[in-house]
């Protein structure tokens, strides 16, 4: 069992219940100014029910600890939006300045200030008027204008003989790219994509791309990313609902207007938004269908504190709104996942109907493969699909310590509690990956040949070292013991810094096809920004890679 993986609505009242449940390049100085930083505060609603009842911006230095969001480079998402709409507007001269081809044009996806004023655009390529897949960009620029840097997708020029395939796609629905993904020279292609179910009832869609010249199949993805977690294990907890004339409905005002439906057991549509008449919701217990609503309802809410508080961003895609959830999906359906064009997660009953997959850990894992999603978009295979499924193990894991939730403390395990292995062991492991029989603790140049959920051990493996360090180490009750590559002895630098870190190199340097000598250059990029050329932090990082033998 693998895990990896909307209206926006005022609140129009709110109660407060308690519940048992489960979890540019030249851009211009004037453009630092429109995306004005924010450090943004989260707070929480309340309103109760009863168990078993029915139904200061501050640039950072070396020594000191992340409080400030505007650290990371976050701008409210108002700002952002008009950032956005200004480098768009400027996209020409950008695109002069990188010497881009006459035929390229560029989109603006992003736009990041940090607190240096440093603003990082990233871009999006069009070849002749066609979506050039694996062409990102991110440009960083100074305040004063002086362009610092840029992180490219690829560094090969984009240009091909023809735009007019010499061979018919077998499929009505084929749209004409330009894949200059994988270091290879950009060619013309056909992107496919097909739709289904697989043998365990998860949907699917398969995107490939297929040489429209020879025919040669190039690259192929799943774009529905699955997941499994645990429920039922949150205690009692808080969530906001909205009252109505009817009585109250599982729609959050507070976080973008998150909303958490009951598929019933169906597998397509929303399903019912999830009521009641007295606001008291769930049991505890899987015989209540609200309680595994109340656990995604809690994890999103949850999840979404995570990215304001901590990472300082105002939704998944640092827009403002929320997500949605789908709960009680198929029949005895022992998975949950993320799918972008819903834009959601779902959930199901697990085994039996008895485990609802809808936890902490759970919750932030897949509401993080929208986040890789809107900024670096990792493509899902190979070395950058370990990075895409170890980043929402991080950032899970990150939700599930923020969370402090005495029910379900933070761990550095994946999965531990809904014993899929039928053994009581977890899924994943990120102090030694390899104990799950099938992830790699360190890299080597037959990585990326591994499926994504085992490939991204190293990174996790990273991360651990990163926050914690090398050895033996007891936390919140679980025994770790991580080793390293070189043998050597690495003190961790804390969970807070080694999180932001991660979260800054995933949003200002990544790209769709960064790997993992890519990624350590990214952090360390984010790193250096972060505390400085000289800190120690800057030093853990690059020792951290070492210990994972990435160098």
């Amino acid at each position: 069992m693998n895990l990896h993986t909307t209206p926006h609505n005022s609140l129009t009242n709110r109660t407060t219940r308690t519940t048992r449940t489960t979890r540019s390049t030249r851009r211009l100085a004037a453009l630092a100014a429109a995306a004005a930083m924010v450090v943004a505060g989260v707070q929480t609603g309340s309103a109760v029910a009863t168990p078993g009842d029915s139904g200061t911006d501050k640039t950072p230095t070396a020594s000191a600890p992340f409080s400030s969001a505007a650290a990371l480079g976050i701008n409210s998402s108002a700002d952002r939006a008009t950032a956005i709409k200004s480098a768009q507007a400027d996209t020409t001269s950008t695109a002069k300045a990188l010497k881009l081809g006459g035929q390229e044009k560029l989109i603006v996806r992003d736009v990041i200030t940090d607190a240096r004023g440093t603003v990082h655009t990233r871009y999006e390529r069009t070849y002749d008027g066609l979506p050039v897949l694996g062409g990102d960009l991110v440009t960083h620029t100074a305040a004063d204008g002086t362009l610092k840097g840029v992180d490219r997708a690829t560094d090969a020029r984009i240009a091909v003989a023809s735009t007019t395939p010499k061979l018919r796609s077998a499929a009505a629905s084929a749209r004409k790219v330009i894949w200059a993904g994988h270091g290879g020279q950009p060619v013309l292609a056909f992107e496919t994509v097909k739709t289904g179910v697989r043998k365990d009832g998860t949907p699917s869609r398969v995107h490939t791309l297929t040489d429209a010249t020879t025919g040669e199949k190039l690259y192929s993805y799943e774009a529905v990313k699955t997941g499994a977690g645990h429920g039922q294990y949150s205690g009692e907890v808080e969530i906001t609902t909205t009252k109505t004339d009817a009585g109250f409905e599982l729609t959050d005002g507070e976080r973008g207007g998150h909303r958490t439906y009951d598929l019933n057991q169906g597998s397509s549509g929303t399903g019912a938004l999830v009521t009641d008449d007295d606001d008291t919701w769930g049991d505890g217990t899987a015989g209540d269908r609200q309680t595994a609503a109340v656990d995604a309802h809690y994890g999103a809410a949850k999840t979404w504190d995570f990215y304001k508080s901590a990472l300082g961003r105002d939704g998944i895609r640092g827009d403002g709104q929320a997500a949605y959830s789908r709960v009680h999906y198929g029949k005895a359906y022992v998975n949950a996942f993320w799918d972008d064009s819903c834009f959601c997660m779902t959930y199901g009953d697990g085994e039996g109907d008895k485990k609802p997959l809808t936890s902490l850990d759970v919750a932030g894992h897949e509401m993080t493969h929208g986040l890789t999603s809107a900024t670096a978009d990792l493509n899902y295979a190979g070395e950058s699909g370990g990075l895409n499924e170890a980043t929402s193990d991080i950032l899970g894991t990150s939700v599930e310590f923020f969370a402090d939730n005495a029910s379900d403390a933070g761990d550095y395990l994946i999965g531990e509690k809904i014993d899929i292995n039928g053994d009581g062991t977890p899924l994943r492991y990120m102090d030694r990956p390899s104990k799950d029989g099938s992830s790699a603790d360190y890299w080597d140049e037959n990585l990326g040949n591994l499926d994504v959920h085992h490939s991204s051990g190293v990174a996790n493996h990273f991360f651990y070292l990163l926050a914690e360090g090398s050895g033996k180490k007891t936390i919140n009750g679980v025994d770790y013991d991580s080793p390293t590559a070189d043998g050597s002895t690495l003190t961790g630098i804390g969970r807070e810094k080694a999180y932001q870190i991660w979260y800054k190199a995933l949003s200002v340097y990544m790209t769709s096809t960064t790997d993992y000598a890519g990624a350590r250059v990214a952090t360390e990029k984010a790193a250096t920004d972060l505390f400085g050329a000289d800190s120690e932090e800057l030093t853990a990082v690059s020792a951290a890679w070492t210990g994972v033998n990435v160098k």
